[in-house]
């Protein structure tokens, strides 16, 4: 067999193979002798069909059969003796130019993986962030926690901020009723910006039963673009106001979140564990994509397109299923368009390229340590921990994830000790993305 291997642009090479015929047709009448023996043709009995007639109707699948066959087989050949690294699926091509009767020749284009060299971290200035959970924080989350439990109980008064009020409301534009503008019985509560703020404003001193005209402009960016930039005319009748009860921090709230004994104490305890867990876990990711946009940083090559295709489609595939998965029916779904996704998914395969170099080349891969410390700390959150370790410890396949976030841990602290690192302490609600970071 001839074969000759060229170096296109970039990443992209090419293997012209020359197969000869000779073999092939030997391949294809031993598959249509084989065929021929267990072939049930109308007319004959099993396996004594004439051969010309077996090859009447299975000829043309065995000979592209074989064909395929034959040229995968060669090409993989050649790349296991140049050693290639083709990344992605060959394109495979028929020559123009069979200019040869004793052969059949093919092109097999694709692309190999890139030299990758990690560059100097030394000079890489990487924000670290710090953060800690004190006691404001947990007095804080137990706020939060009391205001997940509010009780709304009837009060006979005008209604004010904080209060949940029920009310019916019909709007009309120039005197014309409009769609979406009326409705019977609508909950919410003042304050927190559910509604328009004039709509908010008119309701704010009414008392049960009473009504009133209340006159709202629309923005003119406002998402119903039939109402957009016009002033509406609302009138409202409250049918009830209800003011929020918090649940006092007591035993019985501590049960409510499950301290049995109710002990107050146990329960801020267990809160600040919860909270400083979720923190740990976003000061990680925050310091794991610093790290990672110092990598990108120093390392440069050529990333092959037909990963960033196969990641793409990946990425497009997940996008569609969460969408499905929040209720969306999947024939009324777009096609999503690939540039959407093609700048992460270049990045994403670009990283996974960097790490598995370096992985292998500072002999990061993680210990059964490193992955049951991982394990440890998620199961933390479970009621039995033990049970959950001995599930992910007890099977290859499970500790998969696990093993990924460890590898990814020991690349993070390696980077951490070769470049300039800045700590830098955020406030609990930059962490937690309540405030720009």
């Amino acid at each position: 067999m001839d074969v000759t291997v060229e170096n296109l642009e970039g990443l992209n090479r090419k293997i012209t193979l020359a197969l000869p015929w000779e073999g092939i047709r030997a391949a294809v009448d031993k598959k249509l002798s084989q065929t021929q023996r267990k072939a049930k043709v109308q007319g004959f009995r099993p396996g004594k069909a004439p051969l010309k007639m077996v090859d009447a109707m299975y000829g043309a699948d065995i000979r592209n059969e074989v064909l395929n066959d034959a040229v995968v087989k060669a090409f993989y050949e050649v790349v296991e003796a140049q050693k290639l690294r083709v990344a992605g699926l060959p394109r495979f091509n028929e020559v123009e130019n069979q200019d040869d009767e004793n052969t059949f020749k093919i092109d097999a284009q694709f692309e190999v993986f890139p030299e990758v060299k990690v560059g100097d971290l030394s000079a890489q200035e990487v924000e670290k962030a710090t953060t800690e959970v004190s006691d404001a924080e947990v007095d804080k989350t137990i706020e939060i926690l009391r205001g997940q439990r509010t009780r709304y109980n009837h009060v006979e008064r005008a209604a004010q901020k904080e209060d949940r009020v029920i009310i019916d409301f019909a709007g009309k534009i120039d005197g014309v009723a409009f769609d979406g503008g009326s409705a019977e019985n609508y909950p919410f509560v003042l304050g927190q910006g559910q509604m328009l703020p004039e709509f908010e404003a008119g309701v704010e001193g009414l008392k049960e039963g009473e009504s009133k005209d209340v006159e709202v402009s629309f923005p003119e960016d406002y998402h119903g673009k039939e109402v957009a930039g016009k002033t509406a005319v609302f009138t409202i009748t409250v049918r009830n106001v209800s003011e929020a009860t918090l649940p006092e921090v007591n035993e019985e709230f501590a049960k409510q979140l499950g301290i049995v004994d109710g002990d107050v104490a146990k329960m801020r305890d267990e809160v600040k564990k919860n909270v400083s867990r979720e923190v740990n876990r976003r000061v990680a990711e925050k310091n794991k994509a610093a790290v990672m946009d110092a990598l990108l940083a120093v390392t440069e090559f050529d990333v092959p397109a037909a990963l960033v295709q196969e990641e793409t489609g990946r990425m497009m595939q997940d996008a569609r299923q969460n969408f499905i998965n929040q209720g969306f029916d999947a024939k009324q779904l777009p096609e999503l368009p690939a540039d959407m996704f093609t700048e992460q998914a270049t990045r994403r395969v670009k990283l996974g390229l960097i790490l598995a170099q370096l992985v292998e080349e500072q002999q990061l891969q993680p210990t059964n340590d490193d992955i049951r410390d991982i394990v440890a700390e998620f199961a933390e959150s479970y009621e039995d921990p033990a049970e959950v370790i001995e599930w992910y410890m007890g099977d290859a396949e499970r500790q998969q994830g696990p093993a990924a976030l460890a590898t990814e841990a020991k690349v993070v602290e390696f980077v951490l000790g070769k470049a300039k690192v800045t700590d830098k302490v955020l406030s609990f609600d930059e962490v937690m993305g309540n405030t720009a970071a």
